[in-house]
């Protein structure tokens, strides 16, 4: 019987979610790249990454799926995004 998972757990990277993926999925059998989504122009004064540039990865280990996310260096103070 196949297991449902749950949670996706995901790591965050300063600006090597990319690299990293593509190392554990070189040594872990059952592996695979998933998609990339990139930062645009949109929300730059908030997010402060150039337009293109990494912002998750989706990755499959032996089955377990995981995120790795380039967030930036950890803050003090959380960063709020507006919801409209």
């Amino acid at each position: 019987m196949a297991t449902v998972q749950k949670i996706t757990p995901f790591l965050w990277f300063d600006n090597q979610a990319e690299d990293a993926a593509k190392f554990y999925v070189a040594i872990f059998n059952n592996s695979a790249l998933g998609t990339v989504s990139r930062y645009g122009k949109e929300w730059f004064e908030v997010h402060g990454r150039p337009e293109g540039s990494v912002m998750t990865v989706n990755f499959r280990l032996e089955g377990q799926e995981f995120t790795a996310l380039n967030g930036g260096p950890h803050s003090s103070s959380p960063r709020r995004f507006p919801l409209s």
